[in-house]
């Protein structure tokens, strides 16, 4: 019998666990694939997330950026600085996931890879968890499946509002050329972008869309922005991925059981960053569970209304303006992102020294205005 088991070991799952087990909780960390995996992501990483433990994350990051270059349709270049105190973390998620699982492992957490779970019961308040290989119990259950996981639908949530973006993404491995610069085109794919985020031994480079892709042939679109890098596209494995982006408020808990990552829909709608909000709601979800485990009979519920009251409320200024910048993207970059002082927001954004609500009214203004001038 274990205080809480989680079902998926990426950032949302390290972190429950490590918080967790570093309270004196008996935790069990569930994962179908072997630890190290391949997971595909951009690998961007805010750098407030070191904030929320206490160990090193050094030997988990490949490279720091500090700069951020942008085209429209492969020109138009605008080059600048994030100024923000600490440079912005690149990952591989492989190697980063398993880092974090390995500090919970330290704290006492235990891990069962290679551990597909078919199926869950809530018998006798208590949690069964079957899986391949034989079934486990808990008090609490975290799903921290992803995107595509199961979790959800099994524990009841089935009319949850998601909006489901597409990403398809590549690894390269070569020298890379500017490894201090993050790389993204806005002009040649509608109602997204697409990235160059460098690593150090190699690019990991992809296309998203997140307001529907229509009729765009995102492999070709794809192969066109890797030819800027001297990479052949179709020569890489490629993979495609949803995303599930923030949509609204919603109810996270149920049965002695939360929701935290991507199964949560935290996704930013407007920069499709998911590590970072993975990461919160997991902090969030092992404060709420260690309450429970003491005796706060409300403490589940206080996690959706934290999600809500600390994510949700700068979601819905990112989401005004993913509709308003994804609908004119044009306008966007050039009274946007053509100002010195965007990329410095965009830095303190992600490094949490302001929030959306702090940008969000005067960049609307200036959209608004940029359309009327046109």
């Amino acid at each position: 019998m274990f205080d809480c088991i989680i079902v998926g070991a990426g950032p949302a799952g390290g972190t429950v666990a490590y918080h967790l087990a570093k309270k004196g909780r008996s935790v069990l960390v569930l994962e179908k694939e072997i630890l190290p995996r391949y997971k595909p992501c951009g690998g961007g990483v805010s750098p407030i997330v070191a904030e929320w433990f206490d160990f090193d994350f050094s030997p988990a990051i490949s490279l720091k950026v500090k700069t951020m270059r942008y085209t429209w349709n492969m020109g138009d270049v605008v080059e600048a600085d994030l100024e923000t105190p600490e440079p912005l973390w690149m990952v591989r998620r492989d190697l980063f996931d398993h880092f974090l699982i390995q500090q919970a492992q330290k704290q006492g957490a235990q891990l069962q890879d290679n551990t597909a779970v078919t199926g869950i019961e809530f018998k006798a308040d208590v949690w069964q968890v079957n899986t391949a290989n034989g079934s486990v119990m808990g008090r609490y259950l975290i799903a921290a499946d992803g995107a595509k996981g199961s979790m959800a639908k099994w524990l009841g949530f089935k009319d949850r509002k998601r909006r489901i973006a597409g990403a398809l993404e590549a690894e390269a491995l070569m020298e890379v050329a500017t490894p201090g610069t993050l790389h993204l085109e806005l002009g040649l794919v509608k109602n997204g972008y697409l990235w160059n985020f460098p690593k150090a031994d190699g690019y990991s480079i992809g296309i998203g869309t997140f307001q529907g892709a229509g009729n765009q042939n995102l492999r070709a679109i794809a192969r066109e922005y890797s030819h800027l890098f001297g990479v052949d596209f179709d020569a890489l494995h490629q993979h495609g991925h949803p995303i599930c982006a923030w949509e609204g408020n919603q109810i996270l808990h149920t049965q002695n059981a939360l929701l935290v990552g991507e199964a949560a829909c935290v996704v930013d709608p407007l920069t499709a960053e998911g590590i970072r909000p993975a990461m919160f709601s997991g902090l969030k979800a092992s404060e709420a569970i260690d309450a429970a485990l003491s005796g706060d009979i409300n403490a589940l519920g206080h996690y959706s209304q934290v999600m809500a009251e600390e994510w949700g409320a700068e979601m819905q200024w990112a989401l005004r303006l993913a509709k308003l910048f994804y609908r004119l993207p044009k306008v966007g970059y050039r009274v946007g992102v053509h100002q010195p002082a965007a990329t410095r927001r965009i830095g303190q954004i992600f490094s949490g020294q302001i929030g959306y609500r702090d940008v969000a009214r005067t960049a609307i203004q200036r959209l608004s205005q940029g359309l009327f001038s046109q």
